[in-house]
Formats: C-alpha cells, sequence, structure tokens
C-alpha cells in the first residue's frame, strides 16, 4: 500500500488484500488499514444476513502426493504379489476389516473411524486433482493448475459463516496454502490464514502474523495506534460516501486480533504438556528426499496444532500432510517413514479429540488427491491412479467401524458403491450445516453452485 495516499481508490483497493498479504505489507498497515478494513466487510456481511451455523468444525488432513490404498486402509492379501506389495494384512478390533500391518494403532481404534474403498475421479496430475478434492469441480481446460477456479471448501466455509470466535481467524491452513485451497472468485478476504513457520520443526513455534516486529514495545504500539487513528481521521475527510464512519470499531479489533490473547493461546503449540506433543509425535521427522526414494515427512505437529486451532474456534483447518508420493522404493519409504508416523498422529488426533468431547462436533477427513498404481513399478514404488483410492472419516455424525464400497480384488477399479470428491464434501457440507444448493457469483457474473454435484454419504452416518 502506498503511504502516502489515503484517498478512497487506495482504501477500495486495499479490501481486496488478504490477511496474509496484510501483514507482508507492514506492522502499519495490517494492524490499522487493510486488516481493520476487512473486519468491517465481514461485519456488514453478517448484517446483510449472512447464516451462522452452530459450533461445527472440520479437520482435514491431505496426504497429498496421493496415499497408496494398498498399503493403508485397503490391503489386498490375496492379490498376487506384483498387486499384493510386501506388506501384509491385520485385522482391527471391528470383525471383518483388516488395515495394512503397518497402521497397528489405528487397527486399534477402527471402531472409531470409517473407510471409503471406492473413491474415484479421472485426474492423475496432482495440482489439477488436488482442485477437485478441495473445490467439487474439475479445472476448465488452459486454466493454471496451481490457481483455485472454483473456492475451496474452506473459502465457501468462511463465506458461508464467518468467524466462530471474532478473535481467531474461520479457515487456516498449516504450513501454507496448496493447489486447491484458495478463494477463487469469493475474494481474498476468504483465503485461508497460513500459519507460515512449521510447527513440525525443532525450537519454538511462532507465527509472523501473530508476532510483533523486533524491537518494537507495547508503548511504541500505543503510539502507533494514535497514527493509525490520525490516518483514519484523514480518511474519513477524504471520504465524501461515509464508509468510514465506523472505522475506529474495526480498527481496534484488527490490532486485538494480532496483539490478542486469544489468537496467541490458540497458536501457541509450545504451551502444549510434553507427553501430549510426544503422543503425537514430537521426534526428530524429516528426512531428506534422495534420488532413489521419497523424503519422509514431518507432520505430527501440524496435526496437534490443528486440534488446538479447533479448540479455539477456527471453522475449518486443512493440514498439508505431504508428500505421499512414492514413485521409487514405496515400501521401504512406507514402512520406515510414513506409517509408523501417520499411525501414531492420526490415532492420536481421533484419542485426543474424543477425550475433549470435540470429536462429536468436530469431522476430520483424511484423504489425498488420488491413489497409486495397482501393480508395483520396476522401482518398487507405485505410481498415479486416480481410478480407484481410499479415504478416512471420523468425527460429526460419522459412525466408526464401517467400510463404504469397495474396490476390486486387485486394488485396481471400484467394484462396488463407487464414491466420488463431491461425495466427500457433500458429507463434509452436511455435518457444517452448509446448502450446497446456493449460489456465488464468479467474476464475469455467472452464478456457480456451491456444489454442483455429489451425494451426501449416507452410508456413513
Amino acid at each position: 500500500m502506498n503511504r502516502n495516499l489515503i484517498g478512497c481508490e487506495e482504501f477500495r483497493n486495499s479490501l481486496k488484500l488478504n490477511r496474509r498479504g496484510f501483514v507482508k505489507a507492514g506492522f502499519l498497515s495490517s494492524v490499522g488499514l487493510s486488516l481493520a478494513d476487512l473486519l468491517k466487510i465481514e461485519s456488514e456481511a453478517k448484517a446483510e444476513g449472512k447464516s451462522i451455523s452452530t459450533e461445527k468444525s472440520v479437520i482435514i488432513l491431505w496426504m497429498r502426493g496421493g496415499p497408496s490404498q494398498h498399503e493403508t486402509w485397503d490391503p489386498k492379501p490375496d492379490a498376487p504379489s506384483e498387486y499384493r506389495g510386501e506388506f501384509n494384512a491385520i485385522p482391527t478390533n471391528v470383525d471383518g476389516i483388516q488395515l495394512c500391518e503397518h497402521l497397528p494403532m489405528s487397527a486399534k481404534i477402527m471402531d472409531k473411524f470409517s473407510v471409503i474403498r471406492s473413491m474415484h475421479h479421472g485426474e492423475a496430475g496432482h495440482s489439477a486433482a488436488d482442485q477437485i478434492c478441495f473445490t467439487g469441480y474439475d479445472l476448465p481446460k488452459g486454466a493454471i493448475t496451481e490457481q483455485n477456479a472454483y473456492p475451496s471448501c474452506g473459502s465457501i466455509v468462511s463465506k458461508e459463516f464467518g468467524h466462530l470466535n471474532t478473535k481467531i481467524p474461520p479457515y487456516v491452513v498449516i504450513p501454507k496454502n496448496l493447489p486447491g485451497t484458495g478463494p477463487s472468485y469469493l475474494g481474498h478476504k476468504h483465503s485461508a490464514f497460513e500459519t507460515g513457520t512449521d510447527p513440525a520443526v525443532f525450537g519454538p513455534f511462532s507465527v509472523p502474523n501473530f508476532s510483533l516486529t523486533t524491537g518494537i514495545s507495547y508503548d511504541r504500539l500505543s503510539d502507533r495506534k494514535e497514527l493509525i487513528t490520525s490516518i483514519d481521521r484523514l480518511r474519513r475527510d477524504v471520504d465524501n460516501s461515509g464508509q468510514l464512519e465506523s472505522i475506529d470499531k474495526f480498527t481496534q479489533q484488527s490490532f486485538d486480533l494480532l496483539t490478542g490473547e486469544n489468537a496467541r493461546r490458540a497458536f501457541d503449540l509450545d504451551s502444549e504438556p510434553s507427553s501430549i506433543r510426544e503422543r503425537y509425535g514430537f521426534m526428530p521427522e524429516y528426512i531428506a528426499p534422495t534420488p532413489d526414494r521419497c523424503g519422509v515427512p514431518a507432520w505430527s505437529q501440524r496435526i496437534l496444532l490443528a486440534r488446538r486451532l479447533i479448540e479455539n474456534g477456527v471453522r475449518l483447518v486443512t493440514v498439508d500432510c505431504r508428500w505421499w508420493d512414492t514413485h521409487v522404493k514405496g515400501h521401504d519409504t512406507m514402512k520406515d517413514g510414513f506409517l509408523p508416523r501417520w499411525d501414531k498422529a492420526y490415532t492420536a488426533l481421533i484419542t485426543d479429540l474424543e477425550q475433549r468431547g470435540m470429536l462429536k462436533n468436530t469431522m476430520v477427513v483424511a484423504w489425498g488427491e488420488f491413489g497409486r498404481t495397482p501393480r508395483v513399478n520396476s522401482n518398487g514404488g507405485r505410481d498415479h491412479w486416480p481410478n480407484v483410492f481410499s479415504a478416512a472419516l471420523a468425527g460429526g455424525n460419522i459412525k466408526g467401524g464401517r467400510v463404504v464400497g469397495a474396490s476390486d480384488s486387485k486394488g485396481a477399479e471400484p467394484y462396488d458403491n463407487p464414491k466420488t470428491p463431491q461425495d466427500v464434501l457433500a458429507t463434509i457440507y452436511n455435518h457444517l450445516g452448509v446448502d450446497v444448493t446456493k449460489s456465488h457469483v464468479d467474476h464475469s457474473g455467472r452464478p456457480h453452485f456451491i456444489l454442483s454435484k455429489g451425494n451426501v454419504i449416507t452410508e456413513l452416518i
């Protein structure tokens, strides 16, 4: 923002920025000029009749890269070895349901979550498939795969319901946005708040957007507030339309959001007891990729942070749990890195939510953009395969201990009761109370339904 120009046109342009952009623009514009404007817009939207949902929330554990159905929730112990792979299947605490042998903790709480084994769509590229799973829409021909052509489910939730806790963002991505998680034509005010820094790494965790600039004392902040008030007064003088008549209120809200205890407490991962952090997997987690194998992920503490955010009023959190793209030495990578860490963190989250009385209102959706090829390749891995894959759902109105649909004997195609990403999104929206028949208008004035196809997966409810 050009700070030498405080006229109406600049003000209107500033409304198009998102919160992350506000903070990057500098502390002054973050606290007084831009974020305050955003809060004003959100308040006006509520005054125009925006619906308010019950206190329900969603955690999306996004297993980017595409986890193999054979090595997770849909093992094929009776298939030929080139399809079965190296792992065995083990029984769970629900009769008749088996999981991969390297998910023993998950097997012990199978009654707490359910699996869909017949997911499918037609896109084998990572980013284009991301878009389908987050928006429910295929990318238009020629569109940039990393940019949203349609709003993500998180942006839809932000648009429909706004803040559950006005001092906490409604939609958060940990640690940063992915293809498919953007707001598209809903506008930047419905972008995800990004933590920026990664809670999976060692050392104290802090969110830059909620941290004070080095060397700035609260006395200096007070002076900045006075400066902001002066600037707002000038802007009110030059705005003949009266748009800024209540700006003081929103300036105060934005200041409170960035410096207040609510947000600081929610993002203060270091305040968690060490026993809880260990339960999720507080350990050296990241192993860098090499030419002959995929890197081992580092996301256990990200999942714990998601629970903290939901507990403090965030409506939808997407956790980047990449990178399940196991083209080479997939069995080694899964056995040594992915599966033990996933098993520990996933079961810790489900158990933690239940013990805190949060699972009944918090839906947890674990999935990736597609599955892996049914036949193991010559490099000991599996390649992209959207023809069939699996997803795991828990919490909310989801009944645990169920399997919906089935893949064929080799894990290559849906065999029974096929399901789509749109069905999963319909189930998420149903949990939150979003009317998917409602439409929003794109930049060209064309209306689009929140979800144009897909049905709630009633077998899970």
